[in-house]
């Protein structure tokens, strides 16, 4: 058999690939993510990483991307893999995932990205979140970056699977052997919900969904010849993966990136990478990111004498609740760098419509509604309460081919302004969670996806208002736990990720809201007297007496996208593992 010729020599001066293709632009209208890159391939875009600084370290035009992943796939048929085989692999953001990712593809395997350690929990319990998810898709290897040999090893072997350093894996022979045929009803790759850590949700997308859903993305972001993507998002998460690597792909864009780990170590290396892009940028971020830059900025510092940022043509948010005036702080912080308030694009999406259910049209920026609380907790203003209102973002219309509707709990579909469930349809939509059908029993009837979160539609536009199982019900009244966090984020000191509520029972059997809140200081008087400060502040807001945890810092568990994990928080405190400081009474 013929073996493939890999020419691995970079040029002495690395130069970015280019921004305009050069060939016509074909919006995901493909049978098959394969086709997609092998048309991509055909131009002059690809994949651009850098170093922690930005600094470009290594290009990877589309072509060369194909080259290595047609030789992946043919070691991986070599190796036994056979279509419909799982195939995990740890998703460092880096040319080797995405050749590994891309020759699964072509293999007919199903590629599952997963995390890279967090600086929460330590080896242990990165160890056990692998091996759970690993257990679920029960893959025939685990591919792995050398550096994580020994937990990828230790997870495997608890998954009675085979670990496999991928640079080791990449030096064997590539014998060209025959590829299975592909057809648009085939999955292409099993996602993990961000939230799959105890119980993994895995939502095996089929190529149809996938490119459905990425041209219903590019024609909702009305993608522009010079548009470039810039991206720190990790490729385990559906909008990392999905939006800033699979849809660049598919729509010829060419994309830089920056390691997650890399962005939360120097987050303005980020706004760094969109000054220098050279068309216009396309560039996606949970809240959290826009507030780590805002707050980075120095008040003595102008924005302008380091960035450039008005080539941002689409500055979209996602993954998240989104904050208002976290954008109006970055605003503040960067308008003087040319930073418009306009690219601000909100969207809503979850992995299992494979990515975007709505995106809000390019231009339109932020907008808000004020919403009174009693209609947000569904029960009468209570007598002798001044109202109080919070500030919902649009998150934009649903993107095309989609139907969203809100519903009551017994699925009567509300009227336009009413809050409920929100369910979409739609090609994208998955058919089910891999292996759960009690699971998928719970959330799919008739096609129609139940997301769990809450929303409202107003003149054709999705408004998001928090996940319903997220709430919080004392004395059967409602509350929405961001109501409580935002609460204690006004007071000096503290910022958003600090803080989680979540409903626990007393030892008198009486449901009430406990707070964890991350404490900096380790002075005892002082921690009293912030615990009897937030106390009194959360009581000013709600109305509600809870109790009040210090914790000490980074305790607080996240998701994979970055979300703060109130289920997982409630879950580590109940257990003891997370411990608070002890104050006194």
């Amino acid at each position: 058999m013929l073996e493939v010729a890999e020419d691995k020599t970079l040029p002495d001066t690395l130069v970015p690939t280019e921004t305009i293709d050069g060939q016509l632009r074909r919006f995901s209208d493909f049978e098959t993510l394969g086709e997609a890159l092998d048309y991509a391939a055909q131009g002059r875009c690809g994949l651009n990483f850098h170093d922690p600084r930005g600094k470009l370290a290594r290009p990877y035009p589309y072509a060369e991307l194909r080259q290595d992943a047609l030789a992946m796939a043919y070691r991986l048929i070599v190796e036994g893999v056979i279509p419909g085989d799982r195939i995990a692999l740890i998703a460092e953001t880096g040319p080797e995932f995405a050749a590994l990712f891309f020759g699964c593809v072509y293999a007919g395997a199903w590629p599952v990205p997963l995390p890279l350690p967090t600086s929460f929990g330590g080896r242990e319990a990165y160890v056990d979140q692998l091996a759970v998810q690993v257990k679920s898709s029960d893959p025939r290897l685990l591919f792995h970056p050398a550096e994580l040999g020994s937990m990828a090893a230790d997870a495997a072997k608890m998954a009675n699977t085979t670990a496999i350093d991928w640079q080791g894996f990449a030096e064997r022979p590539a014998k060209i052997v025959h590829l299975p045929p592909a057809t648009a009803q085939d999955i292409a790759y099993l996602q993990y919900s961000s939230g799959s850590t105890r119980f993994p949700h895995g939502v095996a997308v089929t190529h149809s969904a996938l490119l459905n859903n990425l041209a219903a993305h590019s024609h909702g972001m009305d993608l522009q010849p010079a548009d470039r993507c810039v991206s720190w998002l990790p490729w385990y998460h559906d909008m990392g993966l999905v939006g800033c690597l699979l849809s660049p792909v598919a729509n010829q864009v060419s994309a830089d990136y920056l390691k997650t780990e890399d962005f939360a170590r120097r987050p303005l290396a980020w706004l760094d990478l969109i000054s220098r892009n050279p068309g216009t940028t396309l560039s996606y971020s949970p809240t959290f990111g826009y507030d780590i830059c805002s707050r980075r900025m120095s008040s003595q510092t102008k924005a302008s004498d380091r960035f450039d940022l008005s080539r941002w043509r689409v500055a979209g948010n996602g993954a998240d609740m989104i904050r208002p005036d976290v954008m109006q702080a970055f605003v503040d912080a960067f308008a003087d760098a040319g930073f418009q308030a306009s690219a601000f694009l909100p969207s809503y999406g979850l992995a299992e419509a494979t990515l975007a259910v709505s995106i809000m049209p390019p231009g339109e920026g932020i907008v808000v509604e004020l919403v009174e609380e009693t209609e947000l907790s569904g029960h009468d203003e209570d007598k002798g309460r001044p109202q109080r209102f919070r500030a919902i973002v649009n998150c934009g219309k649903p993107v095309r081919d989609m139907k969203v509707e809100i519903r009551e709990e017994d699925g009567n579909i509300l009227p336009d302004r009413a809050i409920g469930k929100l369910w979409a349809s739609g090609p994208s939509i998955m058919t089910g969670y891999y292996r759960d059908d009690v699971s998928t029993a719970a959330c799919m009837h008739d096609g129609w996806l139940d997301t769990g979160d809450m929303g409202y539609l107003s003149d054709g536009y999705v408004y998001i208002v928090g996940r319903a199982k997220d709430m919080i019900i004392i004395n059967g009244k409602n509350h929405w736990p961001q109501d409580i966090e935002w609460a204690v984020e006004q007071l000096p000191g503290f910022k958003s990720g600090d803080i989680a509520a979540f409903a626990i029972t007393t030892p008198g059997g009486e449901e009430t809201p406990a707070v964890l809140v991350q404490c900096r200081t380790t002075d005892d008087a002082e921690r009293t007297r912030l615990r009897d400060a937030i106390r009194e502040k959360v009581r000013s807001i709600t109305g509600m007496n809870c109790v009040i945890e210090l914790v000490p810092p980074r305790t607080l568990p996240r998701t994979s996208s970055g979300k703060l994990s109130r289920a997982k928080a409630r879950n580590l405190y109940l257990s003891g593992e997370i411990q608070p400081y002890d104050l006194a009474a």
